[in-house]
């Protein structure tokens, strides 16, 4: 019966019309080719292919026949890295190569790529390579003999860009985040309350990041960043990359690299983009699979040289090409990890073991490749790179398993990098480890070992003559991070998060215990630039509740507390490098007690001031409450007569007005009992 249905229902669909699929005629087609099929696009043969694919490559070797054969083999390894290449052709004169060759690829990309990396590869002493697109020839050919002067471009002034450093009473400036993410603040530190210097709704979409040297404010687009500075913090620059999510400044401020997860094409690298700042142009493009151990690139000191580990691979590049350094990558079997010095153009990266070759760890000087120092290490399970600010110390936190014992024991290597062949001194730890760092500007470093309830905070000294000197000891500390301040000396051992906010405020120099507080379930700690001021913080991004920012002395005093709603994020503004020399420092230092009475008397005098803005504050906001309560006494007299008439004649303005209506009721109720023993009198 089913089967008939099904029959009669075909029969019948059959009989009726076609159904249309085509556009009703004032349909407007919108997409473009682009958008529907753009990667095929992308692959078009284009008319111009046969001389864009083409490289002219000079400087090449001239050979005899008998060495051409070999030459062709190096010379396709080189080049054959940036695409299929089709043809070759070397021109010879004489029964020898001319010195220059002729190089077509399958494609001008792969052409483009080959004259971005090849140019200026150095094949040996007297050979370095010049590359170029054949289509260069004709373009440098057909350039007008006659100048034309450059249009000028109009000066954009931004205002001082460091103006915030001309601060007559030094207030240092942080950002805020607050409401979700909806306002962003600028404030100007002050011991009784912040000053608000810039404040604005939807300012950023995720969070804002400042320069290393605090000249821009970074906000985050979908579109891209946005980079602010001046006294009125303006837009001084965009880089569009869409989707970014993450970014990091050279340490000159120079260069700024982004990562968004959505641009990454197999032909156009734009996962991560390097832009120049002051310009905004792109400089280079990467690929990049993961943004996991972010920042994928790591800066020299001076942000000449930048660096990334790919898989037995170290490559390292230059500054402002962004070209590989000596135009080739560094092979490094089986590289963990690299940090550069902070002082200098040095590296240091660890290799694990192999079989019967030992984990060991390289210090090498750039930009000669160098190696200065080797530390060969043995049963290690992990290595971690701490470098002391200033770059004096580099500390290997080594996690090793001796043989013979199941345990993990933790030995610190410290290499001393100002000494002479670098020597090295080992402390062993025991116990496990749970924060390591050391002081900026000094040569103390701090330790939490242990485990919890039993944590123990230990302060080191690495002295002139070698040794390494355990300075003090506390035991049971509720810490899991170790805060130094900017300038060495006070440190904060804090328990964050899930140790509730416990505060030990320490002075290393005779290892004594300021104070010790709470600020319940801090996720954050910040010290400012100076070290004299320190935030703890609960964000709204790791804690749903009691949102705020608590601002301390060094010494561990609470001066402020900041409640904000849904307080996300505070960064203090980075300070450039002071300019004073050692000599200058010193000579500060050794007068500090003359500057401070100074610095004394102009307290005083701003909290007086301060006193009197607050009466005057008070004494404003009393007159106004006076004229309010006169106002409405006299609204209330003038509504006298309204007011007997709605109450049929009952005046209600005075307590007894009514006493004759009252009832009288007396209640009782139990309030205690006491029993008193009566004794036999005496």
């Amino acid at each position: 019966m089913q089967d008939t249905e099904d029959i009669a229902a075909e029969a019948e669909f059959e009989e009726d019309e076609e159904p249309s699929f085509s556009d009703t005629e004032d349909f407007e087609d919108d997409i473009d080719d682009e958008e529907l099929f753009g990667d095929i696009l992308r692959e078009k043969p284009q008319e111009t292919d046969g001389i864009d694919s083409v490289v002219v490559v000079d400087n090449v070797p001239q050979v005899g026949p008998e060495r051409l054969e070999k030459l062709k083999n190096v010379i396709h390894k080189i080049f054959s890295k940036f695409g299929k290449i089709t043809n070759e052709f070397y021109p010879e004169a004489e029964g020898k190569t001319k010195g220059y060759i002729f190089l077509e690829y399958a494609s001008p990309i792969h052409a483009t790529e080959a004259v971005k990396n090849a140019d200026g590869y150095k094949l040996d002493k007297q050979h370095t390579f010049r590359v170029n697109v054949f289509t260069d020839f004709d373009k440098y050919m057909t350039i007008s003999d006659e100048w034309e002067t450059p249009e000028k471009q109009p000066f954009k002034d931004f205002g001082n860009l460091r103006h915030w450093l001309e601060d007559p009473d030094c207030r240092d400036h942080y950002s805020v985040i607050y409401e979700s993410g909806e306002r962003t603040g600028i404030y100007a530190n002050d011991a009784k309350e912040p000053i608000t210097a810039e404040e604005r709704a939807r300012w950023t979409e995720t969070y804002v990041r400042w320069s290393p040297k605090g000249t821009y404010l970074a906000t985050f687009h979908q579109r891209g960043i946005a980079l602010w500075g001046g006294e009125k913090f303006k837009q001084i620059q965009r880089f569009s990359h869409q989707g970014v999510q993450l970014i990091d400044f050279s340490p000159c401020e120079r260069y700024m690299v982004t990562f968004s997860p959505l641009m990454d094409t197999k032909d156009d690298p734009q996962a991560i983009i390097i832009w120049d700042v002051l310009t905004g142009q792109k400089k280079r493009g990467f690929h990049c699979e993961s943004s996991a151990h972010w920042p994928i690139f790591k800066w020299s000191h001076d942000g000449k040289f930048f660096a990334r580990m790919t898989q037995d691979t170290l490559s390292i590049y230059e500054t402002p090409s962004m070209g590989l350094l000596d135009k080739k990558s560094l092979k490094i079997s089986g590289i963990k990890d690299f940090s550069w010095s902070p002082g200098d153009n040095i590296i240091a990266f660890w290799v694990p073991e192999d079989k019967d070759i030992p984990a060991r760890v390289t210090l090498m000087q750039l930009p000669s490749r160098q190696e200065i120092r080797v530390r060969n290490l043995f049963n290690v399970v992990d290595c971690k790179l701490h470098w002391q600010k200033q770059g004096d110390y580099l500390c290997v936190k080594v996690d090793r398993t001796p043989k013979g014992t199941q345990g993990v024991v933790t030995n610190f290597e410290i290499f001393r990098m100002r000494e002479k062949q670098v020597p090295v001194d080992v402390v062993e730890m025991k116990e496990g480890i749970i924060a390591f760092a050391w002081e900026p500007n000094g040569s103390k470093f701090a330790v939490l070992h242990g485990e919890s309830p039993r944590i123990n905070a230990s302060f080191y000294h690495v002295k002139n003559n070698g040794k390494i000197e355990l300075i003090k000891m506390f035991d049971k500390q509720q810490a899991n991070s170790i805060f130094w301040s900017p300038q060495g000396q006070f440190l904060v051992l804090a328990g964050l998060r899930s140790m509730n906010g416990a505060l030990a405020f320490v002075d290393t120099s005779d290892c004594t215990l300021m104070n010790i507080a709470e600020h319940y379930m801090a996720s954050d700690v910040e010290w400012d630039p100076t070290g004299r001021f320190l935030v703890t913080s609960v964000s709204w991004w790791s804690h749903k509740v009691d949102n705020a920012f608590w601002l301390w002395t060094f010494q561990g005093r609470l001066l402020q507390k900041n409640n904000k709603d849904r307080f996300c994020q505070l960064l203090w503004r980075p300070r450039p490098a002071i300019l004073l020399s050692q000599e200058e420092i010193k000579l500060i230092k050794k007068d500090l007690k003359k500057y401070s009475k100074i610095f004394e008397q102009k307290d005083r005098l701003s909290q007086s001031k301060a006193s009197k803005e607050l009466v005057d504050k008070r004494r404003t906001m009393m007159d106004d409450y006076r004229k309010y309560r006169e106002n409405a006494t006299q609204m209330h007299q003038e509504q006298r007569t309204l007011r007997l008439e709605l109450r049929g004649g009952v005046d209600t303005d005075e307590l007894d007005s009514n006493v004759e209506d009252w009832e009288e009721e007396t209640i009782e109720f139990f309030i205690n009992e006491e029993i008193i023993p009566l004794g036999d009198p005496e």
